[in-house]
């Protein structure tokens, strides 16, 4: 197998995980210092990526990416665009960084959006990975805070037509938490009666027989997405509306 990479094309993975505290970027901290006053010294976040391995596909270096960093073989991403203006580097930083690193000014990079639910990736202590709310964000280098408004919107649209929103859940969840889930990334806040009886309508979203311990309140009734169900229904209309 071919392990070189090309030095112009490249893909950024962003990250999304969701828990109760709502919607969260994995960035990676970006560090150099040349100790020397000359250059300046980096110290922000970035999207993880990489150039692409000469002998895999878009899709499979960018899944080697994220399974590096988590671990995970479930690899539920969405490929959303695609940058290559030239200018896009061109802080002191950036430029810095590329020329340490070998990087080409003008690299194309391939851009995928992974979901899952944050409770499943779990992070070395100490590493140089960390979770940040999707509206707290720190410095960014290079283009990737536009990147990630980029996926972010790519996200609103396909979680009103598509049952994507199910990838950043549990496998057991509560309307309450999909509602929240549906707030969070729509940055809205919606009905609740309304809301859930257009879920309760949903045959895809199955009740369990079950409910969700070790809560202050009443329990409240566990949920499942059925894929095989969604598969068979012939008219999809959007979960919720707005």
């Amino acid at each position: 197998m071919d392990f070189r990479k090309r030095d112009n094309v490249s893909v950024d993975c962003v990250i999304f995980g969701l828990d109760s505290d709502g919607l969260s970027i994995l960035l990676r901290n970006r560090k150099l210092n040349m100790f020397n006053e000359k250059f300046p010294i980096i110290d922000d976040w970035v999207v993880v990526g990489g150039l692409v391995i000469i002998s895999k596909t878009l899709g499979e270096t960018a899944d080697l990416i994220f399974k590096d960093i988590t671990g995970l073989n479930v690899f539920n991403k969405i490929q959303f665009h695609t940058y290559g203006n030239p200018s896009r580097i061109k802080s002191e930083k950036d430029l810095l960084w590329i020329r340490i690193h070998g990087v080409k000014r003008q690299t194309m990079t391939i851009a995928y959006y992974y979901l899952q639910p944050k409770e499943s990736i779990k992070l070395q202590k100490n590493s140089d990975f960390k979770w940040f709310p999707l509206r707290a964000l720190p410095e960014m280098g290079f283009d990737h805070k536009r990147i990630i408004n980029d996926a972010h919107e790519d996200l609103k649209r396909k979680i009103m037509i598509e049952p994507v929103i199910f990838d950043l859940m549990p496998v057991k969840f509560t309307l309450n938490e999909l509602q929240m889930a549906f707030e969070s990334i729509l940055e809205v806040e919606l009905d609740n009666r309304n809301f859930r009886k257009k879920v309760q309508n949903k045959a895809y979203i199955v009740p369990l027989n079950e409910t969700k311990k070790g809560l202050a309140k009443k329990p409240s009734k566990l949920y499942v997405f059925s894929r095989d169900v969604y598969d068979k229904v012939t008219e999809k209309d959007y979960i919720i509306n707005i």
